[in-house]
């Protein structure tokens, strides 16, 4: 069956249907959720919350809208509720799981480039938690989950226009803040670290 077949017939009634579209999401919906809340128990309960929701909301469901975005609005919606009915602090964005793990690259990388790719992605995130909640799920949504503007678009409920205007403005604070951190300096491969030193005498005439 295709995923809009199932989708029909979970519609209609049939559970296993909508067991196979949970298998098939409830990895990538925890992600979000944890990238969202920041920690396993939290994650869990508002990926647990979305499926929930989009059970019971299945027969307002309108199949013009994909039903992976459908069912990251209603995650990152549950995400934001619980955070908030719980009045808990946003967590740091979380890198606990596999897709995204920074262990997870090249391995014909140098070990100085490991380790520069790891110090870098570690010095975005701790950005990240300076900008805005509507910031920082924007660019969760961009460039860690990958979607695209329109799906950004349908999951925020904005017009296509601001979600790039806000995205561009969400990667200008960010730049401003790894900058400013002097991250951008601490993170260039070590030739060009190297390259920027200040001369010392003798240097030339070697």
């Amino acid at each position: 069956m295709t995923e809009l077949e199932l989708v029909r017939a979970a519609r209609a009634g049939d559970e296993g249907a909508f067991e196979t579209l949970v298998r098939t999401h409830e990895k990538k919906i925890y992600n979000l959720c944890l990238r969202l809340c920041g920690n396993s128990d939290d994650a869990a309960d508002a990926a647990q919350e979305a499926f929930v929701s989009a059970w019971r909301a299945l027969p307002f469901f309108r199949e013009e809208s994909n039903f992976a975005t459908w069912l990251y609005r209603l995650a990152t919606n549950a995400s934001i509720d619980l955070l908030r009915r719980e009045k808990r602090h946003r967590a740091p964005v979380s890198l606990d799981d596999e897709e995204q793990s920074v262990d997870a690259v090249d391995e014909s990388a140098s070990p100085d480039e490991l380790y520069e790719k790891k110090e870098l992605r570690a010095a975005v995130l701790r950005a990240m938690e300076g900008l805005s909640d509507e910031q920082r799920r924007i660019l969760i949504l961009r460039e860690l989950q990958q979607l695209s503007y329109q799906e950004i678009a349908e999951i925020m409920d904005m017009e296509l226009g601001t979600v790039k205007t806000r995205i561009h403005r969400a990667r200008k604070n960010l730049r401003n803040a790894l900058v400013s951190s002097g991250t951008f300096l601490q993170t260039l491969p070590s030739k060009e670290v190297e390259d920027r030193k200040p001369k010392q005498k003798g240097d030339e005439e070697q």
